[in-house]
């Protein structure tokens, strides 16, 4: 099995449920990764810095991509399946949906940087949406972000496959169901 086909992605909008499942697919022993856009955001709040969406997107953008190449490479380099809360193309749709142009660097990291050919999107879910200090998006925002998501992964050659809408237990078995051998 390619190193990167062990990679495998969760994303969509805010409030979707994506970070709920990834954090208890690592209680359950699963090897994850943690999204990089809601540290950077916790880390820019306490130190009182710009990188965040609200002040400076593209400097937000390339702390993310800074992070998520980091990620991507200690990922692959881990010898088993590992579940990535957001993955490099996000970072294209992220860029698109705030109508900035998607950089060259960017471009070559999700066409060079790969997962998982399937990709677990969240699907919009307003029961359990809500918004804090880190999520400020609306629902309409939240909807976009999904899809936006899917426009991106699905133009980087990726297949999706939706998450249920189903409690988290039922998710953490449908993802694992797909990705352990």
């Amino acid at each position: 099995m390619p190193d990167t086909a062990r990679l495998h992605v969760v994303t969509g909008g805010p409030g979707s449920g994506k970070t709920t499942l990834v954090e208890a697919l690592a209680a359950a022993g699963v090897a994850t990764v943690p999204e990089a856009g809601r540290a950077i955001i916790r880390d820019q709040v306490t130190i009182g810095g710009r990188a965040v969406p609200w002040e400076d997107a593209d400097l937000y953008a390339e702390l993310m991509l800074a992070r998520d190449l980091a990620a991507w490479r200690t990922a692959r380099e881990a010898g088993r399946p590992v579940v990535l809360d957001r993955g490099l193309v996000d970072i294209a749709g992220y860029l698109t949906l705030i109508g900035q142009e998607v950089p060259n660097h960017v471009r070559r990291a999700v066409e060079t940087c790969r997962y998982a050919p399937a990709v677990f999107i969240a699907p919009p879910w307003r029961e359990i949406y809500g918004t804090d200090e880190e999520r400020r998006q609306d629902w309409a925002e939240a909807v976009a972000t999904h899809d936006a998501m899917v426009a991106a992964y699905t133009g980087a050659g990726y297949a999706l496959v939706p998450l249920p809408k189903a409690p988290v237990a039922e998710r953490v078995a449908f993802v694992r169901a797909r990705i352990e051998p």
